[in-house]
């Protein structure tokens, strides 16, 4: 099965574009609390979106699905969550939780109303990984490496898939069927590690679900909307035709992009040196 892709924005017309060259899933990012303090020496999108953008967008797209990331578990979450879902929410993402407490919490304030993701993210998610992925109610988990390759006092994220650690949770994650994603990808041919050789792991590990980085079209730079569509079209093109490519390697050949992606996380972290 091809990934679903899944692309951050709060722009309708930018909605639509992505919508109309293939991406899954329209990602609304409403998770603001304690992100700056985690992420403060980073060169990551930090999102300012609203309510009113899940409605904006909830409007626009026809076919896929609007995916809303919520703040963690905190005083207001009953009303944010509730507000999201009467503003056209078809999934839920739960970033930073720590404890199977605060994924029962979600669950029970989501009731069945919407699908539901958990962004494990942190290393008590990875620890109690078999118990909430034994929980019917969560319908799909992604393992977010930016923060977790924080927590885990790494200097770049794609460590944890060099180092076995994003392997090593999803073999607690597929007895349960459920499934799963990571990380991110750039554009083809594009990133610290191009996208190919990570869209090569996805398939070798059995992942279902990939972010496009800002690093895939940083569209926001772009005012000719003629000139995002393009983009759109031309990018999605050249990674579906990687994961065609993908689906057909030989175990050889996946263990020779597995050892790729080790020598060239090595080169960046300095571990080769």
């Amino acid at each position: 099965m091809p990934l679903k892709l899944m692309y951050i924005t709060n722009r309708a017309a930018v909605a639509a574009i992505a919508e109309k060259a293939g991406v899954d899933r329209i990602f609304v990012d409403m998770e603001y609390l304690g992100k700056e303090a985690r992420q403060k020496k980073m060169n990551t999108v930090k999102s300012a979106h609203t309510a009113r953008d899940v409605e904006s967008i909830a409007r626009t797209i026809k076919s896929s699905e609007l995916l809303v990331r919520v703040n963690p578990i905190h005083n207001n979450s009953e009303r944010e969550i509730k507000e999201v879902i009467d503003c056209g929410a078809d999934r839920i993402m739960l970033p930073m939780y720590k404890t199977l407490g605060e994924v029962e919490q979600f669950l029970k304030l989501t009731d069945g109303r919407v699908k539901t993701t958990l962004l494990a993210e942190t290393p008590f998610a990875c620890e109690i990984m078999e118990q909430t992925a034994d929980i019917s109610e969560v319908d799909e988990i992604h393992i977010g490496l930016n923060d977790l390759h924080l927590a885990l006092g790494k200097k770049f994220m794609f460590e944890l898939l060099a180092d076995g650690t994003v392997e090593k949770i999803a073999a607690k994650i597929k007895p349960s069927g459920k499934p799963f994603g990571f990380g991110g990808i750039a554009r083809i041919g594009y990133g610290m590690i191009p996208a190919e050789y990570i869209i090569r792991e996805h398939y070798r590990i059995g992942s279902s679900a990939a972010i496009l980085s800002r690093c895939f079209g940083d569209v926001y730079k772009i005012d000719d909307l003629s000139e995002v569509e393009s983009l759109f079209e031309t990018e999605i093109k050249k990674i579906r035709l990687v994961e065609r490519e993908a689906e057909k390697l030989s175990e050889s050949q996946a263990e020779a992009n597995r050892l790729e992606v080790i020598e060239r996380v090595g080169r960046i972290t300095g571990v080769n040196e």
